[in-house]
């Protein structure tokens, strides 16, 4: 399961890119009870969603330089230097070079060799998001890929993930653990994209009514994906899209 205690390879921090942060604001604080800071002008308005003063995800204004607005999953590394070589080498495309984040730490973008956007983060000050797996909070990413077997070599040889096939119903279901962790860190997962759709990573906000907040989110403006489903063993969880067409899931976990 996810936890803030960050190991390399480990989704650490989350956020959303929007062309009207306000909107954006508006929406995920009164879908998720988020409370919303700002960080300044110097920090071009960026936004710390949190719960609890804990943070549990951030909203950018950066929407037309990441080519429209989508939630992004950022993987702690020890060194985004070192690793954007490495993700160079291994295929993927660099989105954004590093660059430092004045003390709080330093990040990278880049896309798989399938296209599916991600990013990584060298803590400095900011060593990840403050709260998972709670309510409001991330539980779960996914990646949607469209040959979810031949994506392994790929992220193995980047993050040095291990990643074990576990049996869903009649088929398998490939989860992704960091390479310095153990049965119990568990994190993300690899899926079946659906033929026209574009490779993404896929964010889960763990809620404790799914079907609750699938009603609030269409009056909020969310765009329903999936209706909410249940997964012998694993929860209720639904697929939606915010005002921007920001894609998300939201669970309500078994377990």
């Amino acid at each position: 399961m996810l936890t803030t205690h960050y190991l390399p390879g480990s989704p650490c921090w989350v956020d959303v890119s929007s062309p009207d942060p306000e909107t954006s604001v508006s929406f995920y604080t009164g879908l998720f009870g988020w409370d919303a800071v700002s960080l300044g002008a110097e920090h071009r308005n960026y936004r710390f969603c949190q719960v609890g003063g804990r943070t549990v995800a951030g909203i950018s204004p950066e929407a037309q330089a990441r080519g429209g607005s989508a939630w992004l999953i950022y993987f702690q590394a020890p060194d985004a230097d070192t690793i954007a070589k490495t993700i160079e080498q291994a295929g993927g495309t660099v989105l954004a070079a590093p660059f430092d984040i004045e003390g709080q730490g330093r990040m990278a973008a880049f896309a798989d060799p399938a296209g599916a956007p991600f990013a990584v983060w060298q803590p400095g000050a900011t060593k990840g998001l403050g709260l998972v797996t709670d309510a409001g909070s991330l539980g779960w990413v996914e990646l949607y890929t469209p040959d979810p077997a031949g994506i392994r070599g790929f992220y193995q040889s980047v993050f040095g993930w291990r990643i074990e096939d576990l049996p869903m119903g009649d088929a398998s279901y490939p989860v992704i653990s960091p390479a310095e962790g153990d049965e119990s860190s568990s994190a993300a997962g690899i899926a079946q994209l659906e033929a026209g759709d574009r490779p993404h990573w896929l964010p889960y906000f763990e809620v404790p009514d799914c079907d609750a907040t699938v009603a609030l989110g269409q009056r909020l403006g969310a765009t329903v994906r999936a209706p909410a489903m249940t997964i012998e063993g694993v929860g209720r969880m639904a697929f939606l899209a915010d005002p921007f067409g920001a894609r998300f899931a939201v669970i309500t976990s078994s377990v």
